[in-house]
Order: C-alpha cells, then structure tokens, then sequence
C-alpha cells in the first residue's frame, strides 16, 4: 500500500483553494479628473455572496515606445513626475487615443515627444499598471531604426528632455535609480527579454548551419 499523500499546506488564511471572482452589482461614477474617473462599484463574492463598495480607477490605455537608433541605442525622455516630486528617465509614451491602433499611437507619440520615426514598430509585451485599482493597460511597442524626421509637438504642460544612451547605459541607470518608474522598468524588461530571445535564435541558427550535414 501506497503511503497517503501529505495534506496542501494552507494559505494564508487557512483556505487551499483557488479565490473565487467579484461580480459587479451596480456602478457609479464618484469624480472625473482629467486623466481618470473614479468608480464607484458594488460588487458581491460569487462563492458566498458578501458584497462591499469598492473604488476603480477608469483610464485609458497607454502606450511606452521602446526606441532605438540605427546604432541601437536607446531614446528615453526625462519629464516632471508630479506625484513622484521629482524629473524621471523613461520611454516616449502616453495615452491611447479612443479608437486608434496601438502602433499608431506609439509612433504619434514617439514623433511628437522626440521628432523622430522608424520602422517595423510591434507590441512585444503588455501590462496592468495596478490591477488593485485602476482598470486599463499599458503596451509596450518596439520600433527600429528612429532617426530625426519631424519638429517636436508637445502637449500643454508637457516639457521634455531627450537622451540617446547605450543600451550598458540604460542597465547602469536602473542600478544607479535614474530610472525609477515603475512602468519604464516594467518596459525595459520586456525590451531585454526580446533582444535576448532574439540572440538566442540567432545563435541556434548559427549553430544549425555550421553543422555538417549527415546522410
């Protein structure tokens, strides 16, 4: 006989299974500011039927454009963080307008932050910027080979600093907290991740081809 399995360890809690979803039961909207609304939702827990009011944050998608130069070098803007108090390195970036495609709006963005365009733009990652409260994403959009094509256009109250640094560069000013954004770290991850998968593809490739062929 086989010895019986050892019990789950417990959660946090106590409980071992898998969380059960909240259903909205009602919505209203509590304040527009701007740039977001705050929801008010009365939700109930689908498995025991408790219901509270929480607060969700309505945005907008965004878009961050990971560029890079023809020498593969990378183009970040420094702005003025209201919130953080202070200037902050990132990618171009901002909101996706109603309706528009996400390539289309990283290269507007991407043109009207820096003056520049390139090609072969295409989403390599995505994420939730605080699914606790806020409800929208953010996508991260690879374009190549951006050089000087058009004026800068900022937006009002938008007043930007333009750097071109190597990719070395970069990692240092993420150890050093230069960039500290939660969303440009987030961005810049998924820019390695590609760049290294890229690699290794060639890499296999090469290694295919330098095999002597066996019949």
């Amino acid at each position: 006989m086989s010895a019986p399995k050892p019990a789950p360890r417990p959660a946090a809690g106590g409980r071992t299974r898998t969380p059960a979803p909240w259903l909205t039961i009602a919505e209203s909207e509590v304040a527009d500011c701007k740039v977001f609304r705050v929801q008010r939702c009365r939700m109930r827990h689908a498995r025991d039927g408790r219901e509270g009011d929480f607060f969700v944050l309505q945005m907008p998608d965004w878009v961050n454009v990971l560029a890079l130069t023809p020498k593969r070098e990378l183009i970040l803007v420094r702005q003025w963080r209201f919130g953080a108090g202070k200037l902050s390195w990132e990618p171009p970036g901002g909101v996706i307008e109603a309706g528009e495609d996400i390539t289309t709006a990283a290269r507007r963005e991407l043109l009207e932050e820096t003056g520049r365009a390139g090609s072969n733009a295409r989403v390599i990652g995505r994420a939730s910027p605080n699914p606790a409260l806020q409800n929208n994403l953010v996508h991260f959009v690879f374009i190549e080979n951006c050089v000087n094509q058009a004026p800068i256009a900022w937006d009002p109250n938008e007043e930007l600093e333009m750097g071109v640094f190597s990719q070395a560069k970069v990692g240092k000013m993420i150890r050093d907290g230069e960039i500290f954004h939660s969303l440009a770290l987030n961005a810049l991850q998924f820019l390695f991740l590609h760049q290294a998968a890229k690699s290794a593809r060639i890499k296999t490739r090469a290694m295919a081809a330098a095999r002597p062929n066996r019949k």
